[in-house]
């Protein structure tokens, strides 16, 4: 199977439809990826997952690298078998720890040396070894090692960021190609990944130097972690302008169900967030009139089920007022179920956009759901 992007359509707003082709079946974009960290999405079976329709999930480098290891699930046949999933995956690099545990590490030039959260022991993770270990995991999306740094940033360590950025993707690109011509084509995909922190013109340096490289895709990282989603998406509009048409464009770690289709139009297909995941097990559901958080004493006598407007199993067949009981009791099916209806929700979403780009009306499409999902229910 030739593995790789197919570009379908573009909306005048600049919107793309397309399908990415894996080792693991095909993948309709602009699609949200469920992120399943430790190779499980918390709460939701890979049955329910594969009933839900999603094509592709992400899992974590650094984590698995940590618990239980890439050798171990080398050796039992890659993470696919390991964890009974035949669709495609998606594994980053370990570039956002970098960022979101950084009492725990230190960055050089080499890559990054850092101390175990589970128990302490040193670890040096370089752009090489990133890329051995998603190898191992045989995974079919590969992002390269980035160092994703904090907004705002002073300009000198955007740059510094940024220099080592490219240099790490040039090493990670190498590695790789190595490794192709050693095993055989390899139907992995590697990514890079632009980043320049808020500097316009880092954006667009970092986009270039990624391109000479001839990534199989191409990722915008490093961007909401607290900067306005106004700011989110200009930079993300200067990375995407100078990105090639004919690969996939991934915005990581976004979003909120209102702005997905801000970050589409900006030409991205691709976007992940453990929003909707995180969100149910602190009781938080979304829904087409805004957010609904159940364990509020409103819902105690409320039969309606927790969207009136969806057709996920949960709506089908519990009452808020059961929802909110579970959450108080602190019941393991609360979770799940609040899991199930949020992942539901955010692919119906994402269809529904696929729907408007093939008419050509995302434009108005986002407009009226931005207005619609601004309310909360809370």
């Amino acid at each position: 199977m030739k593995t790789g992007f197919e570009l379908l359509k573009t909306d005048p707003s600049g919107a793309r439809l397309g399908r990415i082709v894996t080792a693991h079946g095909a993948v309709d974009t602009p699609v949200f990826i469920p992120v399943g960290t430790a190779a499980t999405v918390k709460g939701l079976p890979q049955g329910n997952l594969e009933a839900l329709g999603v094509q592709l999930l992400l899992a974590n480098t650094y984590h698995l690298y940590l618990r239980p290891g890439h050798e171990l699930i080398r050796r039992l046949g890659g993470l696919h078998r390991f964890m009974s999933w035949g669709r495609a995956m998606l594994t980053d690099s370990g570039g956002y720890q970098v960022f979101s545990l950084a009492p725990l590490r230190k960055v050089n030039n080499e890559g990054v040396l850092f101390r175990s959260h589970l128990d302490g022991s040193e670890h040096l993770l370089t752009p090489e070894k990133a890329s051995e270990i998603q190898l191992a995991l045989g995974s079919d999306i590969a992002m390269t090692l980035d160092e994703c740094i904090e907004t705002p940033a002073p300009r000198a360590a955007a740059e510094e960021a940024l220099r080592r950025t490219t240099e790490w993707a040039r090493r990670a690109r190498a590695h790789f190609r190595e490794y192709a011509r050693g095993n055989g084509d390899s139907a992995q995909l590697q990514f890079g990944i632009v980043q320049g922190a808020t500097f316009a013109d880092l954006r667009r340096r970092s986009a270039q130097q990624l391109v000479d490289m001839d990534f199989a895709g191409y990722a915008v990282g490093g961007l909401a972690v607290g900067e306005p989603h106004e700011l989110t998406c200009e930079m993300t509009g200067e990375a995407t302008a100078l990105l090639p048409k004919d690969r996939p464009r991934y915005l990581m770690g976004v979003g909120k169900p209102e702005d997905l289709a801000d970050y589409v139009r900006l030409g991205i297909d691709m976007m992940d967030c453990v929003l909707p995941t995180r969100a149910a097990r602190h009781g938080c559901l979304y829904t087409s009139q805004g957010r609904v958080l159940i364990r509020n004493a409103r819902y105690a006598e409320d039969s309606r089920p927790a969207d009136e407007n969806c057709s996920c199993e949960v709506c089908a067949r519990y009452s808020r007022a059961y929802l909110r009981h579970l959450y108080l009791a602190g019941e393991l099916l609360s979770p799940i179920l609040n899991t199930h209806h949020n992942v539901h929700f955010y692919l119906e979403l994402m269809r529904r956009i696929r729907e408007a780009i093939a008419a050509g009306n995302l434009a108005q499409f986002g407009s009226a759901l931005r207005e619609q999902l601004a309310a909360s229910s809370a």
